[in-house]
């Protein structure tokens, strides 16, 4: 397994409320554990949100004896907002705040996957294929067909999510599985990167043959800031069933 993350400040924002983590030897009773997450909030809320949650999540799986990955995963996310929750409760200057999170472990020849918000988790095997489905409002209206795709890739109200980490005392977890064929790859993201760069170029920068992960990782970064780099960008990418050496 090869892997590459990494997060951006962008070009227009002064604070970096993106959040990655990437392990691919065991976290707990996960043989891996890949996560990003995009805080929201104003100060240092956001940050604070993105990161923290985070580790909730990875102290609370490294802890977990079960070795279900998605009963795993699910309690993880559960108590990482049931904590989100509490500590905005607790400081005036945290509250409001909440995060996206997008979670994946790679299980044999199975990728498990969790989301809540909008950072995205990709397969490109051939082709891309957004795995994840976009809790925002915007997409909410794509799926009831009253926009279309390319009309919500440009709506003013594109940002408005409709689920993340402490904003409620129960959050709502969507999960996937999927089968990973030989020579794929996973690219998880924040919308800092999805927003400023179309699906075709990712692909296209991704299937370059001729690249390393390294290069392909710094090179959708570059992309996203080169287009205008709105938000901050968070990405990892991972190559499950890569013979070389292990980047992690």
């Amino acid at each position: 397994m090869r892997i590459y993350s990494a997060t951006d400040i962008g070009q227009k924002r002064k604070m970096n409320q993106d959040y990655v983590f990437a392990s691919c030897t065991p976290v707990g009773n996960l043989p891996n554990l890949f996560a990003v997450a995009d805080g929201m909030g104003g100060h240092n809320a956001g940050d604070f949100a993105s990161s923290h949650a985070v580790q909730i999540l990875v102290d609370e799986i490294r802890g977990d004896a079960d070795y279900n990955p998605v009963k795993v995963i699910r309690h993880a996310i559960e108590t990482a907002n049931t904590e989100i929750v509490d500590q905005a409760q607790k400081d005036e200057k945290l509250r409001g705040m909440g995060t996206t999170m997008v979670v994946a472990t790679v299980v044999g020849h199975y990728a498990y996957v969790a989301n809540v918000g909008d950072s995205r988790l990709y397969v490109i095997q051939k082709q891309i294929q957004q795995v994840t489905k976009d809790h925002s409002l915007v997409q909410e209206m794509v799926r009831m067909g009253e926009l279309s795709a390319e009309e919500a890739r440009n709506h003013p109200d594109k940002n408005i999510i409709t689920r993340a980490l402490g904003a409620e005392e129960t959050v709502d977890i969507d999960f996937f599985d999927m089968k990973l064929e030989p020579g794929s790859t996973i690219l998880m993201c924040s919308d800092g990167l999805s927003n400023m760069v179309e699906d075709k170029k990712m692909e296209e920068i991704i299937l370059n043959p001729d690249e390393d992960i390294v290069w392909k990782g710094k090179t959708l970064v570059q992309e996203a800031n080169q287009n205008g780099g709105k938000d901050n960008i968070a990405i990892i990418l991972i190559e499950p069933f890569t013979n070389e050496v292990e980047t992690c």
